[in-house]
C-alpha cells in the first residue's frame, strides 16, 4: 500500500535556474568569528549560487553562530556541492546540513487513543500545507486504522506492555528505518520511549504535551486543571530526549480560559492548542528552520 499525497510540490522560481532539483537549504552552526556570512556568501557565489533567503543568529552567551540559507545552484550536482561544502566547512569547524528544498520529509507518526493531533497533521499534509511524506502510522491501539486507510497510509498496530516493551520498540524502529524516516512525530503517543530509542531518534523525534506538567500529572489532567480553576491552557512541542518531557523546546502556545469553562470545554481548547503547536513545530522542522543550541533551539521563521 502506497501512502497518499505523493505529488510534486511547487516552489518559488529562481534567477539562475529552472530545474527545481537545484534549490537547496543549507543550515550551519559553528564558533562565532568575523567574516562567516561573507565566506558563506562568497562560497555560493563562486559556484553560481543565488541566495533567495538567509537568516543568522549570534548567541553571545555561548559564542556560537547559526545560519540558514536557501539558495539555487544549477552548476553543480548535489554530491559535488556536498563535497565542496565539506572542505569549506572544515576551516570553520562547522556543523552543517544540506537539503534539497523541494524534497518532502519522510515521516512516521506515533499515536495512541487521542487522535486530534494525528487527524490535524494528516489533513494539513493532504492539503499541501506541510512538506511531509507520511510513510506510516504506528499505534499501540487499533482506534485509527480506518483514519489511516482513508489517507492511504500504512497502519502498524504494535501493542506495548511492560513485558514486551523492548520487542515492541525493536519493531517500531524497524518500521522507522524501513521507511527511511527523517522525522518521527509523537502525536499524543502515550508511551514513554526507552533511553535507547530516544538516543536513536535524537534530533528527529518531536513530542507534544499539555503545559500542565509537572503540576497535573497522570490521567485526566484537564479534570485536575478544572478542579484547580486554571486560567491558562497551553501546549509544548519539543524534541524527544531521555529526560521525560524536558527536551529542547520548539514551540509553545497558550489559550485563556475562565470559571465558566466545563471540563469538556477545557479539553477541547487544550486539544486545539496541542494540534496547532505540534503542526507549527513539525512545519518548521520539515522546512529545516530549527537548529539545536545545546538544550535550546534556534528557529529561523
Amino acid at each position: 500500500m502506497m501512502p497518499a499525497g505523493r505529488r510534486e510540490r511547487q516552489s518559488h522560481s529562481c534567477h539562475n535556474c529552472t530545474d527545481m532539483s537545484s534549490a537547496y537549504i543549507l543550515t550551519l552552526s559553528c564558533a562565532d568569528r568575523p567574516g562567516i556570512v561573507h565566506a558563506v556568501s562568497g562560497f555560493l557565489l563562486e559556484r553560481g549560487g543565488n541566495i533567495e533567503e538567509a537568516a543568522q543568529y549570534n548567541d553571545h552567551a555561548t559564542g556560537l553562530f547559526f545560519m540558514r540559507v536557501r539558495f539555487a545552484c544549477g552548476q553543480l550536482t548535489q554530491d559535488d556541492l556536498r563535497t565542496q561544502l565539506r572542505m569549506f566547512a572544515e576551516g570553520f569547524q562547522m556543523d552543517w546540513r544540506l537539503h534539497a528544498s523541494d524534497q518532502p520529509m519522510k515521516t512516521v507518526i506515533f499515536v495512541s487513543k487521542e487522535g486530534h493531533c494525528l487527524n490535524d497533521l494528516l489533513f494539513r499534509w493532504k492539503s499541501g500545507l506541510l512538506p511531509l511524506d507520511i510513510r506510516a502510522i504506528v499505534s499501540n491501539h487499533r482506534e485509527f486504522y480506518q483514519l489511516a486507510a482513508s489517507y492511504n497510509v500504512p497502519f502498524h498496530h504494535i501493542p506495548v506492555t511492560a513485558a514486551t516493551k523492548a520487542q515492541a520498540e525493536a519493531r517500531q524502529y524497524e518500521v522507522i528505518e524501513s521507511e527511511g524516516a527523517d522525522l518521527v512525530v509523537l502525536a499524543r503517543y502515550m508511551q514513554v520511549l526507552s533511553d535507547d530509542l530516544c538516543r536513536k531518534l535524537a534530533g528527529r523525534a518531536i513530542n507534544i504535551h499539555h503545559s500542565f506538567l509537572p503540576s497535573f500529572k497522570g490521567a485526566k489532567p484537564y479534570y485536575q486543571a478544572h478542579d484547580r480553576g486554571v486560567k491558562l491552557i497551553g501546549a509544548t512541542a519539543h524534541y524527544v530526549t531521555a529526560d521525560l518531557d524536558e527536551g529542547p523546546i520548539i514551540e509553545q502556545d497558550v489559550a485563556r480560559v475562565d470559571h465558566s469553562y466545563t471540563v469538556e470545554n477545557l479539553t477541547a481548547t487544550g486539544r486545539d492548542t496541542e494540534s496547532m503547536v505540534l503542526a507549527r513545530a513539525v512545519k518548521w522542522h520539515s522546512e529545516h528552520r530549527v537548529l539545536l543550541n545545546g538544550h535550546k533551539t534556534v528557529i529561523f521563521k
